[in-house]
């Protein structure tokens, strides 16, 4: 029996240890969104009374934007246009001023720039080293006062429009 053991063990082999090893890489890649609103895509900054004319008039629009970042971020903003037209006339984008500031749910140590004025290129609004999940930043938008539309009615328009398309954009910082 002795005899058949031997045999058996060296028919078999005696079994050997062997490691194998495997690199694991965790591979982030930069993810950043931003949603507007969507009870808020269209903004009026409504004069109605000779108040309105002369002091200006705004729109606070609360958690306007929600933000997902996956790290340090920059929100801008711009105007389509220099000027917004209607028969000839037109309104200077940058008569209106826009006040980016935390929403209800805001992100850590984000900065927030102070009122800006809109231009047809790309204005910064909020810089964060931080990143964030459906973060929540509110708009003010703000028209001119000191009757600086005084003149931009158009007779038979009830009310005279004039149109900008904003462009907000989040980066990576």
């Amino acid at each position: 029996m002795k005899k058949f053991i031997i045999t058996s063990i060296a028919i078999l082999g005696v079994g050997t240890l062997s490691a194998q090893n495997v690199t694991l890489n965790v591979r982030l890649k930069p993810i950043q969104t931003l949603v507007v609103n969507n009870a808020q895509k269209i903004v009026n900054l409504d004069y109605v009374t000779k108040d309105d004319y002369a002091n200006g008039v705004s729109s606070l629009n609360a958690d306007h934007l929600n933000i997902f970042s996956t790290g340090g971020f920059q929100v801008k903003v711009k105007s389509s246009n220099s000027a917004m037209q209607n028969g000839g006339k037109n309104i200077q984008a940058n008569t209106i001023q826009i006040k980016a500031t935390a929403g209800s749910d805001a992100v850590n140590g984000a900065q927030y720039a102070q009122t800006v004025q809109l231009s047809n290129t790309e204005t910064m609004l909020v810089s964060s080293s931080n990143g964030g999940v459906d973060k929540k930043i509110s708009i003010e938008y703000k028209g001119a006062g000191s009757n600086t539309y005084l003149d931009n009615y158009i007779a038979g328009q009830d009310p005279t429009v004039y149109t900008a398309e904003l462009t907000y954009t989040i980066v990576a910082q």
